[in-house]
């Protein structure tokens, strides 16, 4: 039996999990985080705080983190932040440290999928998943 998948959820993928709003996911992403061992890159986890602080979530980073962990076992990937920097810096695509971050975050852990609504991810990571 090959190795288990590995996919990670996108900050807005990881506000609608927390929030309930399985509507707005596509079924081929409820399809893909159902067959795998799910993570979040500690990026999200910070843009998830900033979210809450300017009113755009309405749960703090903890909260959303503690609660997508006991609902679906979604852990927080422990992979060396400098080697997730250091693949970041080759992500000219775009200019947001979040989605730099967590595109390289997925890329270091194998090219793992990256499961978002975002287009701009979508167009430049071949494993984004939507």
């Amino acid at each position: 039996m090959g190795r288990p998948v590995t996919s990670y959820l996108d900050t807005q993928i990881a506000t609608w999990l927390a929030e309930g709003k399985l509507s707005r996911i596509s079924r081929e992403a409820i399809k893909q985080m159902s067959s795998s061992i799910l993570l979040l890159s500690p990026m999200v986890i910070l843009e998830l705080q900033y979210m809450f602080e300017i009113g755009r979530s309405l749960r703090t980073a903890r909260d959303v983190q503690q609660k997508l962990n006991s609902d679906l076992g979604v852990s927080v990937c422990d992979i060396s932040f400098q080697a997730i920097i250091h693949a970041a810096l080759d992500e000219h695509w775009t200019r947001d440290p979040f989605d730099r971050v967590i595109v390289a975050n997925a890329k270091v852990n194998n090219f793992s999928y990256l499961i978002t609504a975002d287009r701009l991810i979508q167009q430049n990571y071949p494993r984004a998943s939507w």
